[in-house]
């Protein structure tokens, strides 16, 4: 995935030429910079989609940083991701008003309509399905988002006709 919001490639992006390119690139123009971990870090997720194990460990060797401190990052913060993810992402929120009203309902629906658990990708590529602790929408509970659009009120009887819009 260069740029792009195309069906995510299964192979390690180390191996693919284009984006060895990209890697190498961004690492080339933000080596000498003290800190350059997060930077790197956060162009590569940009860049690429996700950062595999072996693009981890590729970073630290060229960086000169301790692996653990590269993976660390890369675990910590919820916005990096280390396998390719959909085209589009599903995130169902885990907050107590969604929790209470109604989220498991809505999270099995999408298991049976999708074919995917939670921190899962369709085998077509088309959707990644996320769960996340709130979204700061408690009034319209349960919720959801696809994406940048939010969801509130949902009811399972509500999932089939949005997530078609998406696949």
């Amino acid at each position: 995935m260069i740029d792009t919001l195309e069906k995510p490639s299964l192979a390690d992006p180390l191996t693919i030429p284009e984006q060895r390119a990209i890697i190498d690139q961004i690492l080339s123009q933000n080596k000498n910079i003290p800190g350059a971990t997060m930077v790197v870090l956060n162009e590569l997720q940009s860049r690429i989609g996700f950062i595999s194990k072996a693009m981890q460990t590729y970073v630290a060797q060229q960086l000169r940083a301790p692996l653990s401190e590269v993976n660390g990052v890369v675990t910590f913060y919820s916005f990096f991701t280390t396998s390719p993810r959909g085209k589009h992402t599903v995130k169902f929120c885990l907050g107590t008003a969604c929790y209470v009203g109604g989220a498991p309902g809505l999270i099995e629906k999408a298991r049976q309509i999708l074919g995917v658990d939670p921190g899962e990708t369709t085998e077509d590529g088309s959707v990644t399905v996320e769960l996340c602790r709130c979204i700061g929408a408690c009034s319209q509970a349960p919720t959801m988002v696809i994406d940048k659009d939010m969801y509130g009120r949902m009811h399972p009887n509500k999932l089939p006709q949005i997530l078609n819009r998406y696949q």
